[in-house]
This record gives structure tokens, sequence and C-alpha cells, in this order.
């Protein structure tokens, strides 16, 4: 009885006969040699086909018996049709060898485990890659084929009929829009977006310090803050030689005032914004650039226990125009942003409206509403995101008549939570030349205010 030792080679996924033997028949020798890779051997010249079922890995002749192995499963490890169509080389890969594993050696899922099946399948197909690709190396000569010198496919027509005609176009039918031997993506061409537009709202609940001489008033309590900031600018992609920008914000800060028995709240902030700037390319970067800002509060504020008022509408309420350049900077990944305006020329109007205000606490001569001064001003802004979720944000303003100087630097640090929860610390110092001394105060020409808020927050851009 001869029995011969053989591994299929859809079970093993190797390229290696591993049954040629040498076997001794009636005595003398017989040389065994595979007819076919997959499913015949010759034996002493006679062509003997492997059974579809033999057991085992093992080849069963005529006349012999073996035991079956009816363990063995191996559905996912069949080869598709493709596997046995002429060689077409297309590339060559390095690591096929460390995915493709050998399947008698590794260990199997426990039965009921979804992804178990799938997983093997995809070694499967590693395997079925990697004998290919090992068959093709040892033998080039039998790769008829190169993908990189294959013929290109027929073309394939389409025929349109215009009724209106009563004619039949013909017309080549594009399968790929592109050469598919260059495998180029064709450009595309976005839709001119003009203008970007930003909001971003919060409303957060808060502590917060202000000083004594805080120029709109406030008491250091637990308070909430709402944030609301609208930016509206021309897109620099299609306006490199223009530059419109316009932000206007509103800040809102109510604190509960317990110890004060005539209002059951107080008001620690109550700004209203608009920033405006327009320029025109003069150099790589620079602009000549006109700026404008405005800002005043839109609720009374009052002083603790009291009644009278110590800021309201337009009272007081500041508008600067300035005429120089610009300098503008956003590196490429958009998480660095800085601008610089410079203005020689500058007007600066301050108005108090209200007849139960003294115009005198906000710098305007007595016995008048308004004032005009003229001199200069400098803005200068800088955003820089420390990390996806943490930026930081700064603005420097400050005007003077070569008189007396005023500014304010404004510093936020945002941190995004998630979608809908953010956390903020805000920070601004005030400088103020013609501030009096507050009595039993350490604080005079200089200012600050401090807020740590956290809370709820939206935001939307179209970038």
């Amino acid at each position: 009885m001869l029995m011969i030792e053989y591994t299929r080679y859809d079970l093993r996924g190797s390229i290696k006969l591993l049954s040629l033997l040498l076997m001794l028949l009636s005595g003398g020798l017989c040389t065994l040699s595979a007819q076919s890779l997959f499913d015949e051997l010759l034996i002493g010249g006679e062509t003997v086909t492997i059974p579809e079922d033999s057991p085992g890995g093992k080849v069963i002749l005529p006349g012999m018996t073996l035991p079956t192995d009816t363990t063995i499963n191996v559905g996912d490890m069949m080869y598709n049709e493709v596997f046995y169509m002429p060689l077409v080389f297309d590339h060559y890969d390095m690591f096929l060898s460390e995915k493709a594993g050998d399947p008698l050696t590794e260990e199997f899922p426990p039965e009921g485990e979804g992804d178990s099946f799938f997983n093997r399948l995809v070694k499967r197909n590693y395997r079925q890659r990697y004998f290919m690709q090992e068959v093709m190396a040892g033998n080039p000569e039998i790769v008829k084929y190169n993908m990189a010198t294959m013929p290109r496919p027929p073309k394939k027509f389409v025929m349109h009929f215009d009724p209106s005609t009563a004619m039949l176009t013909v017309e080549e039918f594009n399968e790929m829009p592109v050469d598919p031997m260059k495998q180029i993506v064709p450009d595309i061409e976005p839709t001119r977006i003009n203008w970007l537009h930003t909001f971003d709202g919060s409303l957060h609940f808060s502590q917060a310090y202000v000083s004594p001489n805080w120029y709109q008033g406030g008491n250091s309590n637990l308070n909430m803050i709402v944030n609301a900031l609208y930016n509206v600018k021309l897109n620099p992609k299609f306006n490199s030689n223009v530059i419109f920008d316009t932000t206007v914000s509103y800040k809102l800060g109510l604190n509960n005032a317990p110890e004060d028995s005539v209002h059951k709240y107080n008001i620690s902030e109550d700004l209203f914004q608009v920033n405006s700037k327009f320029g025109l390319k003069a150099a790589r970067r620079w602009y000549y650039s006109i700026t404008a800002q405005f800002k005043t509060q839109l609720l009374n504020s009052y002083k603790v226990n009291s009644q009278d008022l110590v800021a309201a509408f337009l009272s007081p309420a500041e508008l600067n125009i300035g005429v120089g350049l610009t300098y503008n900077y956003e590196n490429p990944r958009k998480t660095l942003y800085f601008s610089a305006s410079i203005a020689p020329l500058s007007y600066n109007l301050k108005t108090c409206t209200n007849p139960n205000l003294n115009p005198e606490a906000f710098g305007i001569d007595p016995g008048k509403k308004s004032k005009s001064e003229y001199g200069s001003s400098v803005e200068v802004n800088f955003r820089y995101n420390l990390t996806y979720n943490i930026t930081y944000t700064t603005r420097l303003f400050a005007f003077t008549d070569y008189h007396y100087l005023q500014g304010d630097w404004e510093n936020t640090l945002d941190f995004s939570i998630n979608r809908f929860m953010s956390a903020r610390i805000y920070a601004h110092l005030r400088y103020d030349s013609q501030a009096s001394r507050l009595p039993d105060s350490e604080w005079f020409k200089w200012q600050f205010k401090e807020i740590l808020s956290i809370g709820f927050a939206y935001k939307f851009s179209r970038l």
C-alpha cells in the first residue's frame, strides 16, 4: 500500500510542494512529480487525480483507506477564480508575508464571535496575494502581462436622441474622467464664496473680580455672563488685494447683589462694540487701511444701595476712526493669526447723552455732552490655537492726543470641552492717564477686570 503525504496549496497558502517523495517501488527507483500544482500527481508515468474530499491533507490512492478528520474547516481558505487566471504583475509588497500568516498554526477564535470569519477571509486574501507574488518573483518567465504595459480597454459609446431635431448623436462614454494609466484627479473649481461668516455665542456662570475704580462700576461676585460675537469678512482667497473685516460683539454680565437693598442684581459687564477695518493692498502683507471702533453699553448701571447712575446707553460712548497702515498674517494651517493697524491720523469722539450723568467723569469738558480729539491710535490682534481645543486671543488698542493716553488690553483663553460646553478666562487691563484716584483705594490710572467662567457655548462658521 502506498500513501502519499500531500498538502493542498489552497489550505496552506505556500508555494512549496511538500509531498514530493522518492519511493522505492517494485525493486527500483520511481520518481514522483507534480503534474499540476493543484490537483494531480504523476506516478510512474500515470496521472493520478487527487480527490476533492481528500481528508486531512492526505492523498488516498485507489485501494487505500484512511481515517477522515472532520474537524478541519477550510471554507474561508479556498481561493476565488481570479487565483487561477493568467498572472498579471501590478506591484510588489514586501510586507505581505507578515500579513498572510499560517492558517494551520493560528488559533481559531471562540465559536460565536461575529468578526472571526471575516478576519480569516482577509488573511485568505493576503495568502493568495503572497502566493501569487512569490510565484511571479521566482518564475518571471511565466508572467506574460504587466499592468503598466497592458493595453487600454476598448472605447464605449453612448447614443442620445434629440426629439426637437429627430437626430441621433453618438458620443464616447468616459467611465473615468481621468487618464486611467496616470490616475490624475482633475482640478475641482470650488464654488466662489466671497464672504465668510462666523458666529460665537456662550452663556457662562462665573466668578469675577472688578477693581474698585472700574470705569463702568460693578462688584466682585458670582455672576452670569452672556457673550455673542458675529464676524463677517471678505474671503482672502478671492480678494487678496482688499481686506474688509467687521466684528459686532456684546457682553453682558449680571451678578446677584445680596448686599444691595435697592437692586436685586448688579451689572458687572455691559459692552456693545463694533470694530471694522477696510484696506487696499500696498505691499506684500501691508495695506492702506481705515479702521473704526465704536463701543457703549446698553443697560443702566447703578451704584450699590443707590439709584445713582454709573453708566447708561451712549453714556459713555466712544467712536474712533483711524487712517494708516495694516499688517496681516495668517499661517497656512490657520492656527496663528496676527494683525497690527497703525493710524498716525486718528479721530476720537466721546459722548455722554444721559442728563443724569456727569460728563466730566468720562473726560468730557463741563457743560458739553461730547468731546472730539485728534491724535494717533494703534490696534493689535493676535490669535493662537495652543491645542485643538484651547485658543488664546488678545487685543490691544491705544489712543493718544499727545496730552493723555488711553488703552485697553483684552486677553481671552478659551477651553472647548465639547461642542456645547466651554470654559473661559478673561482678563481686561485698562489705562487712562486722566482717571482720578478713587478714595480709600490703591487703584488709580490702571483698572483691571478678571472673569473665570464655564457654561454653554455654540459656534458656527463658514470657512
